[in-house]
């Protein structure tokens, strides 16, 4: 069900940023390049914009629900990061470091002169 639901939270989108992308603005944008601000399209004479700002809302409100549902899946599956956070034991600190063999210090030879 989880991979279901990513798959799906995936393609809704790359679809709204399609759709996005797709809707002419002010300055044509993507959307006129395709077609999107002609007269003579297959959409009529507004061209593609109705369907295309519907669609987008759609695929947002799809965007939405799949995402939701998604965190419904993980608050049912007890994946939250706060609660596995929480230990019922008190926290203490941990004991310092002390190295296993530490060097022991070597005094320096002292020097005798020699009597001739």
């Amino acid at each position: 069900m989880n991979g279901l639901a990513l798959a799906l939270l995936i393609l809704f989108g790359a679809l709204l940023i399609g759709g996005i992308l797709l809707q002419p603005g002010t300055k044509g944008g993507l959307g006129a390049s395709f077609g999107g601000g002609g007269a003579n399209s297959a959409f009529g004479a507004q061209g593609a914009t109705p369907f295309l700002s519907k669609a987008t809302y759609w695929l947002a409100a799809g965007f939405l629900g799949t995402t939701l549902f998604i965190e419904v899946l993980i608050i049912r599956q007890s994946r939250s990061v706060l609660d596995k956070t929480t230990d019922k034991a008190p926290v203490t600190a941990p004991a310092p470091a002390v190295p296993v063999s530490a060097p022991v210090p070597v005094p320096a030879p002292t020097h005798t002169p020699s009597k001739k």
